[in-house]
């Protein structure tokens, strides 16, 4: 299904909200990460993607028999 241009125009008129006020950080900049913070967040990273987490077995009992 392909969008008109009129569709386009029209959601092109309503600019999104701000930003909230809430999401600014106050304060000091955070820290630069360090050449070896950068090299373990790249190995943890690397070991997250490759390894599966396994899931907790559902229960097979309908929630009304458990409790």
């Amino acid at each position: 299904m392909s969008t008109s241009q009129r569709d386009v125009d029209h959601a092109l008129a309503y600019p999104e909200p701000p930003a909230s006020p809430l999401w600014h950080r106050h304060g000091a900049k955070a820290r630069p990460l360090t050449d070896a913070q950068k090299k373990r967040n790249r190995e943890l990273l690397d070991i997250a993607q490759r390894t599966t987490r396994h899931r907790s077995p559902r229960p097979t009992k309908p929630l009304a028999e458990a409790s």
